[in-house]
């Protein structure tokens, strides 16, 4: 075993260990095995893990009510990140005449309304654990909002790297906390490159690369919710968005956890990814059947928190789905235009483009038969349409404009008006 550790470890936490090698390695802030080059990620003493539901009733409903199954130890961010609403979605089962659909919101979790807030709260908690008064990342946009809101919470400096097209709103929810935005021209995998250079050169805690490791696991608290959620057991289907590659993986690790401690009997769940057409090295690679996909160099996706054309798990996402049965699919910008209007319209949610994705890509895994309409299906929602209504701006109707007189009200609904008397 390689390394030192700054930090105390969990009671829990074993090493880090590479996922193609399985050489072992001390808590530390590293991303790679120094030996194939593999990735590294955290693994536990599952034996010494004694966890049953009843545990769960008296926790309060935040992601550290797993805590047994995360990288942490001592005091933790003092607030409720995670345990957002999942919810049987009626409307949408009736408009699609399909037995059981349900949402997971993460579009309302706190503090930044994405699912970036579950994996940065754990990060920069083991960055202040290994001593790093800097906190900093590479992002498409949900991932430097909440770096800079909980780097403000906990007290430490943090350095957001963009690419300098983003949509503004996500620009302006990462400058208001303090934190220095810095816009790249070039594509995410561009920054994520100048990224990891300086990662090598300074002591700043990137947290998704020196830190990623743990940063990923906070991932796997989406996948628990689900399945505590909805009683310990599991849909058939879960659909996923897919940038990086990282939250399909953890989804499956938290399933597979929870049947290993007997919290779930089986998993049976088939787990489907969702591009963009525009950025889909994952899903081309599924569709075409291959294990090794091929990264896109220009990206060009009104989704742009999912444009990532070269994606760190990939490899990973793929082996998952085929794993679980699963499938992925591509909606066009057209598709998730649409998606984000109907989920808006039947079941007043206002998700972001990438939940558009994932919901235009089950849309197509419905019309297809890789999802039947008899089944189940649980569709992963990961951030709020506030951050990105740029995208649709010119796909709403305008406003109508009338005087402040009855008779200007009555003129423009006059054959509709009959109804309400």
């Amino acid at each position: 075993m390689r390394g030192s550790s700054k930090g105390k470890n969990s009671s829990y936490i074993k090493c880090l260990k590479c996922r193609e090698c399985k050489r072992e390695y001390q808590l530390m802030p590293m991303h790679i095995c120094e030996v194939c080059f593999g990735p590294l990620e955290v693994d536990y003493d599952y034996e010494k893990i004694k966890i049953s539901k009843a545990n769960f009733r008296s926790r309060k409903p935040n992601m550290w009510r797993y805590r047994e199954f995360l990288p942490v130890e001592g005091e933790v961010l003092p607030y409720d990140v995670g345990f957002t609403p999942l919810f049987r979605a009626k409307n949408l089962e009736k408009y699609l005449g399909m037995s059981e659909i349900w949402i997971k919101n993460d579009g309302v979790n706190f503090p930044t309304l994405s699912f970036k807030d579950r994996v940065v709260a754990i990060a920069v908690k083991k960055a202040k654990d290994f001593g790093f008064n800097a906190v900093a990342c590479a992002s498409t946009g949900n991932l430097a909002n909440s770096v800079a809101s909980i780097a403000r919470i906990y007290g430490v400096k943090a350095f957001i790297f963009i690419p300098y097209d983003l949509e503004p709103t996500k620009v302006l929810a990462s400058s208001i906390y303090g934190a220095e935005v810095i816009g790249i021209k070039g594509s995410y995998d561009e920054v994520n490159r100048l990224c990891a250079e300086i990662s090598e050169k300074y002591k700043i805690a990137f947290v998704n690369i020196n830190i990623r490791p743990f940063y990923s696991e906070g991932s796997k608290t989406y996948g628990f919710e689900i399945a505590e959620q909805l009683g310990f057991r599991l849909p058939d289907h879960v659909v996923v968005p897919m940038a990086g590659g990282s939250l399909i993986t953890k989804i499956w690790k938290a399933f597979k956890e929870f049947e290993m401690k007997g919290l779930l009997k089986e998993v049976y769940t088939r787990l489907h990814g969702a591009q963009p057409e525009g950025c889909a090295p994952i899903a081309d690679a599924v569709k075409k059947g291959l294990t090794i996909f091929t990264p896109v160099k220009n990206p060009k996706t009104i989704a742009k928190s999912l444009a990532i054309g070269n994606p760190p798990d990939g490899y990973y996402a793929v082996k998952v789905i085929k794993e679980s049965g699963g499938y992925a699919e591509t909606p066009s910008d057209t598709e998730i235009i649409e998606a984000i209007k109907i989920l808006a319209e039947k079941e007043g949610i206002f998700t972001e483009t990438a939940g558009g994705v994932t919901f235009g890509a089950f849309l197509r895994l419905l019309e297809s038969g890789k999802i039947s309409k008899k089944e189940s299906v649980l569709i992963a929602l990961t951030g709020n349409g506030l951050k990105t209504q740029e995208a649709l701006a010119e796909h709403v109707p305008p406003i109508k404009v009338i005087h402040p007189t009855i008779e200007s009200f009555e003129d423009i609904y006059k054959d509709k008006l009959e109804q309400f008397k």
